[in-house]
């Protein structure tokens, strides 16, 4: 995939389509390689208005969204200076888990034992040509075999 924000928006705005009301997805990779950017895209899809931008200082950001999949909230956060699963613990980020929510949670695999395995994981690369490459799985992916197919095909 070509580095820039442009086709990384995109890949989450088709990402997008994938999710279903409850869905928790875990991104992880190193610093620079899309996870915010991908976010922002996911958030385009689920038609959050407001700006979507990086939560690190504050952890936890709802945005409000508006289409016709019964998504109503997107919840973003980002572990990254949490340094501990006692932190994240106390964070109560399983709580972001609701009905009509869904919950996108940069360095996931910090918080991947708070959530339990029914989540979606997306696994950033970037390699030495500066592309990126995303891998997604988790105990949701097998369920939504079909529509990650057709995504990763868009």
């Amino acid at each position: 995939m070509a580095p820039s924000a442009e086709a990384m928006h995109e890949v989450g705005a088709r990402f997008a389509q994938v999710l279903e009301p409850g869905d928790v997805v875990l991104l992880s990779g190193p610093l620079g390689a899309g996870k915010t950017t991908f976010t922002q895209g996911v958030a385009r899809g689920l038609g959050v208005a407001e700006r979507v931008q990086s939560p690190t200082f504050i952890v936890v950001r709802q945005h409000r969204c508006a289409n016709d999949r019964g998504i109503e909230s997107l919840h973003h956060a980002d572990v990254y200076r949490v340094g501990t699963l006692d932190e994240v613990l106390d964070l109560a980020l399983g709580e972001l888990v609701e009905e009509r929510a869904v919950a996108l949670v940069e360095w996931g695999e910090l918080a991947a034992s708070v959530f339990g395995r029914d989540v979606l994981t997306v696994t950033f690369s970037v390699d030495e040509h500066d592309q990126r490459t995303l891998e997604v799985g988790g105990a949701l992916s097998d369920d939504r075999a079909d529509a990650l197919g057709e995504w990763s095909r868009q």
